[in-house]
């Protein structure tokens, strides 16, 4: 006990060091894509190749807490046309290639409640590469019922290739709670577990504008379908 008190202390005292001189910030994003994807599957019209999404938000930080706020158009249910994400969290360095990120998450749907979806997260990056882990808290996940517990494992990595260029290069796994299989059998149906990919590369332009390219989806069509299909994705960003 005493050990893993000297231990806290020690950390706390790293990470506030490091943030002990950060001002507050203030950060928006404003970004128009082909395509919205999420976790390998469509967000938009699966029927199109190109389904444009308009997508924005803004973050404020401040000594390692943060708070934010990102929404985006999507297609994927008739009526349903807006997401609006809230989160909240902690990060910080232990280390220049070390660090940390947890957090909150909750995926609002205004037209759609059902969809609505609470998930907890937690992140460590070395270096370049970033694994990632959230685990859903609410009763539903993206209205899928009796699904608290799922997971969705993360590992990311990002390479500057040359100056302004960066390789981008994504892998990640859903698990659905086994309440969740249940209930979708019950119903009649079946819930697979699936992998989703993204690999691509990001330029800088200069004065906040990025485009990127990428290639993203999922495993297991013959269940999802259309919805996981691999599709190239075009976007341009301004972050402000």
């Amino acid at each position: 006990m005493k050990k893993s008190l000297v231990c806290l202390s020690v950390l706390a005292s790293v990470v506030g060091a490091v943030h002990a001189e950060e001002a507050p910030a203030v950060t928006s994003n404003l970004t128009l894509t082909t395509k919205y994807k999420y976790r390998g599957q469509d967000q938009s019209n699966s029927d199109k190749t190109v389904a444009p999404a308009l997508q924005g938000g803004f973050d404020y930080s401040k000594n390692g807490f943060y708070v934010g706020n990102w929404n985006s158009s999507i297609g994927f249910v008739s009526g349903t046309d807006l997401e609006m994400d809230f989160y909240g969290g902690y990060k910080g360095q232990i280390t220049p290639d070390f660090g940390f990120d947890v957090g909150a998450l909750r995926y609002q749907y205004p037209q759609g409640a059902v969809f609505n979806t609470t998930e907890l997260y937690g992140a460590v990056s070395w270096s370049i590469v970033t694994a990632k882990l959230s685990y859903t808290v609410s009763k539903r996940y993206f209205g899928i019922e009796e699904a608290r517990g799922t997971l969705y494992a993360d590992l990311s990595a990002n390479y500057e290739l040359v100056k302004g260029v960066t390789l981008n290069a994504h892998l990640g796994a859903t698990r659905f709670s086994d309440d969740a299989h249940d209930a979708v059998a019950a119903a009649g149906g079946t819930l697979a577990n699936y992998v989703d990919y993204k690999v691509g590369a990001t330029y800088d332009i200069g004065s906040g504008f990025s485009a990127a390219a990428a290639y993203a989806g999922g495993n297991k069509k013959d269940a999802w379908g259309d919805v996981n299909k691999g599709r190239l994705i075009v976007s341009i960003t301004k972050a402000m």
